[in-house]
C-alpha cells in the first residue's frame, strides 16, 4: 500500500483543543466503559484496538484503571437495545455507541450515563443531540455527516470511471440509515441511472450480486451500514466475482478487496472517542462538549483490484487518492 496524504481530522464547531499534558494523572480507580459494537470481534478487532490505544496514550490502561465491557450485535439491529439495557444494568461510567442505531438504543436506555457516540449520520435529525455545538443532553461524540454532497461525490467518483448513462445499484439492508432517495437524486443530476437494491441476509448476498449482474449492471454503491461492513469480504468477494465494481463506505472494504471507498476513516474515529471518554471520566458534562466531524474524507483505490477487472483508474483519480493498494 502507499500512502499519498495523511489522514486529517478536525473538530466541527467549537472545537476544545485537546493537550495530552492535561492528564498526567489517572484516575485513582479502574473505570468502567461500556462498548455497544454492532459487528463482530473478529469484523471490528483494529477498531477497538485504536479505541484502546487512544485510551492508553491518555493513562488508561485495560485491566489496571479501566476495565471495558464490550457487547456485540453481530450486524443484527433487532439486538441493539438488549445489549445496550445489559450495559445500563452493570451500571458503566460511559458508554461507547459505535453506530447510530447503537446511539439510538443506548440513548432510550439511559438518559443519565454519558454516551459517546461514533460513526453517526446526522445526530441532530435523529434527535441524539440539540446540536452540533452544544449538544444539551447525555450523548456527545462523532458525526460522520453523510451529507448529500458527500452521497453525490461517491457517485461522481463513479462516473469518472464509468460510461455516460451508467446503470448504478444502491445496495441497502434494514440496517442501512443514510438517505437512499439522495442517492436517486444525484445520479440524475450526473446522468447516472441509480436502482436501489434491498439484501435482506447473509444468504441472499450472493443471489442479489448474481440477479444484479445478469441485468448488466455497471457499478455498485454500498452505503456505510453494520450488516455490510461485518459481511465486507463476502461482499467484496462477490462482487470481484460477478465483475461489478464498486465504491464502499470504508477503507476496510478496499483493503478486503473492493475497488474504491470514499469516506472519514473510522479507525480514527475511535482513537478520537477515547478522548471524549476520558474528558466525561474527569467530570465533563457530554451536554456542552461538541459534536466532532470529520473535516477529510479519504480516497481509498484497489489497484489490484481495478486489474482483476479489467478497469485502468485514470491517471486523475489516482493522483486525487490518499491511499493506492497494490
Amino acid at each position: 500500500m502507499i500512502g499519498r496524504r495523511a489522514f486529517i481530522s478536525g473538530m466541527a464547531g467549537a472545537a476544545v483543543p485537546w493537550r495530552r499534558a492535561a492528564y498526567a494523572r489517572t484516575p485513582a480507580k479502574a473505570r468502567r466503559v461500556g462498548l455497544i459494537m454492532t459487528t463482530t470481534p473478529v469484523a471490528a478487532s483494529h477498531i477497538t484496538a485504536a479505541f484502546a490505544e487512544g485510551l492508553r496514550e491518555l493513562g488508561y490502561i485495560e485491566g489496571k484503571n479501566v476495565v471495558f465491557e464490550y457487547r456485540w450485535a453481530e450486524g443484527r439491529a433487532e439486538r441493539l437495545p438488549e445489549v445496550a439495557a445489559d450495559l445500563v444494568r452493570q451500571r458503566v461510567d460511559v458508554i461507547v455507541a459505535s453506530s447510530q442505531g447503537s446511539a439510538l438504543a443506548a440513548k432510550r436506555a439511559t438518559q443519565t450515563i454519558p454516551i459517546v457516540m461514533v460513526n453517526t449520520r446526522d445526530p441532530v435529525e435523529v434527535g441524539l443531540v440539540t446540536s452540533l455545538a452544544r449538544p444539551g443532553g447525555n450523548v456527545t461524540g462523532l458525526s460522520q455527516q453523510l451529507t448529500p454532497e458527500i452521497q453525490a461525490k461517491q457517485l461522481q467518483l463513479l462516473k469518472e470511471l464509468l460510461h455516460k448513462g451508467s446503470q448504478v445499484v444502491v445496495l441497502h439492508s434494514q440496517a442501512t440509515t443514510v438517505r437512499l432517495r439522495e442517492y436517486e437524486t444525484a445520479g440524475q443530476a450526473l446522468g447516472l441511472r441509480v436502482k436501489i437494491v434491498e439484501v435482506r441476509s447473509r444468504d441472499d448476498l450472493g443471489r442479489t450480486l448474481a440477479a444484479i449482474a445478469r441485468d448488466r449492471v455497471d457499478a455498485l454503491l454500498v452505503p456505510g451500514d453494520p450488516f455490510f461492513f461485518t459481511e465486507r469480504q463476502q461482499v467484496a468477494e462477490l462482487a470481484r466475482e460477478h465483475r461489478l465494481p464498486g465504491i464502499y463506505p470504508t477503507r476496510e472494504f478496499a483493503e478486503a478487496g473492493g475497488l474504491m471507498s470514499y469516506s472519514a476513516r473510522l479507525t480514527e474515529q475511535f482513537r478520537r472517542a477515547a478522548i471524549y471518554v476520558d474528558k466525561i471520566l474527569r467530570g465533563a458534562s457530554p451536554a456542552t462538549l461538541p459534536v466532532e466531524s470529520p473535516s477529510h474524507y479519504e480516497l481509498v483505490i484497489n489497484l489490484k483490484t481495478a486489474k482483476a477487472l479489467g478497469l485502468t483508474i485514470p491517471p486523475s483519480l489516482l493522483q486525487r487518492a490518499d491511499e493506492v493498494i497494490e
